[in-house]
């Protein structure tokens, strides 16, 4: 922890020439959805468009919806071009397919127009495994569909509907830094090798070009604390989470776990493991936590003065009750910690070992080594990568490493 803070002191420094006042915006990159119709068109390359219209309908798919959805997402990205061009921008525009380091390290800002799923994308391939001494591309969002998507990650709605007064802003220097907390993933090994990865959202395997990921060697400690001898970084931060389980969902995931490099080795069967950072905790994190009106009316019913005023006043609560701590759940998206959740931990006989671990904590790293048969470890539920039986992987949090984005409320 004191590590953490003596680096956040420094990115403080490093930050303050880099005030919003100060910084310069003359190059945007617009990084643009893929829509549920381009996936159709990337899926069946061969078919003209009346030709796919056609099998879509065959299939029962709502054609016309998804139309509207491409041209409605294509109208709001052109307004959002439109708009950075009106305060004398230059602007370019990339789809996923087209996002390279090069047209990255060439903008000033780098605008994700979508959903969350499309600033996720921007997050992973922008500002990978920085040092101090390098100067971020900042991100800031636009929600393209703000009536049929939540879009937590993109600017607060009402700038889906003005959207140059957002870029007028970020011109001026009338907005805040936010520096999102991502996950570092090292695998651990005898030989530095780690396997290829696949693009979930592609299905084919992904050529990383954004940082050179060497194996290097571990020093003593770890080396005799982990059997491992050589480590390599992941050229993918996590901005959401990082998730370990069976492929197949109805398979046990059986995982061993060190938390914050301590003695204790802990032993889990369960569903999978999900370690978030606090952007993600709004995400997948509260979805695996969170409780019901039900579940709580439930427990009170089951204590044995279920009947008591003090209870049947409680009973009355339900719903606040279950807000309150599902509110509980989400931490900052700058905090310097992890949160790991274990899905639907085996609790019977002698699992798990030993008995006090605990289903969910914070902490500041995270090892985990795989006695599974098909799983993968998934970053931010877009890059895979096999993590079967003798696997090993070592989380954890390095401020350097964590994403800077625009904030206008």
């Amino acid at each position: 922890m004191l590590k953490s803070k003596q680096l956040l002191k420094h990115l403080a420094k490093e930050y303050s020439n880099f005030a919003p006042a100060n910084f310069k915006l003359k190059r945007a990159l617009v990084v643009s959805k893929l829509s549920r119709y381009e996936v159709e068109q990337l899926r069946h390359p061969d078919l003209s468009r009346e030709q796919l219209e056609q099998k879509l309908r065959d299939r029962g798919t709502d054609v016309e919806m998804v139309l509207y959805l491409h041209n409605l997402h294509k109208d709001f990205e052109q307004r959002i071009v439109q708009s950075f061009q009106n305060v004398g921008c230059e602007v370019k525009l990339s789809s996923r397919s087209s996002l390279s380091k090069d047209v990255m390290n060439w903008a000033d800002v780098i605008v994700p127009v979508g959903g969350d799923g499309t600033f996720l994308l921007s997050a992973n391939r922008a500002s990978p495994l920085f040092a101090l001494s390098q100067q971020k591309t900042p991100i800031v969002g636009f929600n393209s569909d703000p009536q049929h998507s939540e879009g937590r990650l993109m600017l607060p709605k009402h700038y889906s509907e003005n959207p140059a007064d957002a870029v007028e802003r970020i011109k001026s220097g009338d907005f805040k830094w936010i520096h999102r907390t991502r996950i570092r993933t090292t695998f651990l090994g005898s030989n530095g090798t780690i396997p290829e990865s696949t693009d979930l959202f592609r299905h084919t395997t992904v050529k990383m070009e954004q940082v050179d990921t060497s194996p290097e060697m571990l020093d003593k400690h770890m080396a005799g604390k982990y059997k491992a001898k050589m480590k390599r970084v992941l050229p993918y931060l996590a901005l959401n989470e990082v998730f370990i389980g069976e492929h197949l969902s109805a398979r046990v995931s059986l995982l061993q776990l060190v938390l914050d490099h301590q003695d204790v080795v802990n032993k889990t069967k369960c569903s999978g493991l999900c370690v978030s950072t606090g952007t993600g905790s709004t995400s997948w994190h509260t979805s695996i936590n969170r409780i019901t009106s039900s579940n709580v009316d439930d427990l009170l019913q089951s204590l044995p003065s279920s009947d008591s005023p003090v209870v049947l006043q409680l009973r009355e609560n339900v719903e606040e009750i279950a807000q309150r701590y599902n509110q509980g759940l989400l931490f900052a998206p700058d905090d310097p910690r992890l949160c790991y959740s274990i899905r639907e931990q085996i609790c019977v006989g002698v699992w798990p070992s030993p008995k006090t671990f605990k289903a969910r904590d914070f902490v500041q790293s995270v090892f985990i080594k795989s006695h599974c048969i098909d799983a993968n470890l998934v970053i931010d539920g877009s890059i895979s990568y096999p993590f079967n039986d003798g696997a090993k992987v070592l989380l954890e949090v390095h401020p350097e490493d964590a994403l800077l984005a625009i904030a206008l409320d």
